[in-house]
């Protein structure tokens, strides 16, 4: 697999940052599988940015200006669509989605590589656009990202990055109608486009539009693909973007962005970078939803204090009626209450500590499931079980960790986490902890979660659940660090301890 490329600067690692989620996420789509697609995304984003920087430094010959570019991440996600082509020439076309295996035999992929004016509308559109237009056009349509974020990434005035917006949406439909007037095309196309040009510059195009002129864009897939791109009122620019940059799975990849956007920036789940960049709205929304938690849980908090001073403790010795009783009370019927505090592991204890003694203070942990353990052991049973770890601790550990730091630079790096279990899985959570502070800002083939330097990394919802006995997960993620970059510890799978190897 090859290694990501290292980023010259800090304004190249932030681009790395920034788009390696982008690359990785359409790489996904176009793979069978997760191992294959962090192979095509490694590869891709290694040729696109050598592409890149070979444009920032490059100029039109004869003109002594820089020549014209799509954006940064329409370039890498093009890199995505030729690096896949090149696999399927080369015979490794099994590892690609059996639908874009047909889609690159077709008329449609040749297109995207073929003479320019007979490229997408919606391409040469973006192409002719200033770069710093087309980068503004692209994230807020295409990658959903609110639009103070957008202001804030691109240095733009969020007072008036909306204004903005709207102008290079009307830029972009001009070069748009420019580039299909350009086109080759034939005589009926070539009467209906300046009605269609006329038509889609009304809000009501869809009920303006004459029956003639919709029967063509039903069997002209040119004229409808261009109809897209002018059409600035029904919703459908980013499609149009994404069809025309990247061709096959582009409705796909806006729906994966669109989701991202809201689990990154959504309430409960914000992204620390960009916290500051909501919507105050949004804010004033999510501060009752904090408060009514904190009324809740300081709730719950008073009810376990309370069940506490109930419950029998140093009294019960002298009366067995009492002592049976409670050690008949079943776990499995309490409340939900509050994770209670954690269990010291048999590892960490030390073999000189009496039993009773540990029995004493686990008592009031015991009496309450631990959410990070599934399966909580029953009441009056922790020093059974306690000394059952400790004399069962040469047996072998239910999973092994392999962390790999696959890239590194000045604040970030990536790395991978495989995880081999000993048991078969229907789900799977894997946490561990960063000693030296680091702050992961994104993770593919898991959900993320990091609550200081704790991180919890989930199953995905629609694939990779599952694991067979002797089996294997992995995910990646990118992080920032600063002065040291040690290897996480405390590796856990769904509340028990691993091996690192």
């Amino acid at each position: 697999m090859p290694d990501l490329p290292s980023p010259q600067d800090a304004s190249e690692a932030a681009l790395f940052s920034e788009c390696w989620d982008a690359v990785l996420s359409y790489a996904d789509l176009c793979t069978a599988g997760s191992t294959a697609a962090a192979e095509l995304a490694r590869e891709a984003f290694a040729q696109g940015i050598g592409e890149l920087r070979a444009a920032e430094q490059g100029t039109v010959r004869g003109t002594g200006r820089r020549s014209s570019r799509l954006p940064r991440i329409p370039l890498l996600l093009t890199a995505v669509r030729t690096t896949a082509a090149a696999w399927e020439e080369a015979g490794q076309g099994h590892k690609l989605d059996p639908d874009l295996r047909l889609w690159l035999h077709s008329d449609q992929a040749a297109r995207y590589t073929g003479p320019p004016l007979q490229r997408p509308v919606g391409v040469r559109g973006l192409r002719d656009l200033q770069q710093a237009d087309a980068e503004l056009l692209w994230l807020a349509e295409a990658e959903a990202l609110p639009l103070p974020l957008v202001a804030r990434r691109l240095g733009l005035d969020p007072a008036t990055v909306t204004d903005e917006l709207a102008q290079v949406r009307r830029v972009f439909r001009d070069r748009c109608h420019r580039n299909h007037l350009d086109s080759p095309m034939d005589a009926e196309c070539r009467s209906y486009a300046r009605l269609l040009d006329a038509v889609t510059r009304s809000p009501a195009a869809d009920t303006d539009t004459p029956g003639d002129l919709s029967r063509h864009l039903a069997t002209c897939h040119q004229c409808a693909e261009a109809a897209a791109c002018l059409r600035l009122y029904d919703g459908g620019l980013p499609g149009a973007l994404a069809g025309g940059v990247i061709g096959w799975g582009g409705l796909a990849y806006l729906e994966r962005r669109r989701r991202a956007a809201e689990v990154r920036l959504g309430a409960g789940r914000p992204d620390p970078s960009d916290a500051d960049t909501g919507d105050p709205a949004d804010a004033s929304r999510r501060t009752p939803v904090a408060r009514h938690g904190l009324l809740v849980a300081a709730g719950l908090v008073s009810l376990l204090a309370l069940a506490a001073s109930l419950m029998p403790f140093g009294d019960t010795a002298d009366d067995p009626a009492a002592r049976s009783d409670a050690d008949r009370r079943p776990v499995a019927g309490a409340e939900p209450s509050l994770p209670s505090t954690p269990t010291v592991a048999a590892d960490d204890t030390s073999p000189s500590s009496p039993a009773p003694t540990r029995k004493s203070a686990g008592r009031t942990p015991s009496a309450t499931p631990d959410r990070k353990n599934p399966d909580p052991e029953p009441q009056g049973t922790s020093s059974a079980t306690a000394a059952t770890a400790t004399a069962d601790r040469g047996a072998p550990a239910a999973c092994r960790v392999d962390y790999d730091l696959a890239n590194q630079w000045p604040d970030g790096f990536e790395a991978t986490v495989t995880v081999t279990t000993r048991d078969p899985l229907d789900s799977w959570r894997v946490g561990f902890t960063f000693e030296d502070g680091q702050q992961i800002t994104q993770m593919w083939d898991a959900s993320v979660r990091q609550d200081g330097s704790h991180v919890t990394a989930t199953a995905p919802d629609n694939y990779g659940r599952t694991v067979a006995a002797g089996g294997q997960l992995a995910f990646g993620f990118i992080a920032s660090w600063s002065g040291t970059n040690g290897p996480p510890a405390g590796f856990t799978l769904n509340g028990r301890t691993c091996t690192t190897v």
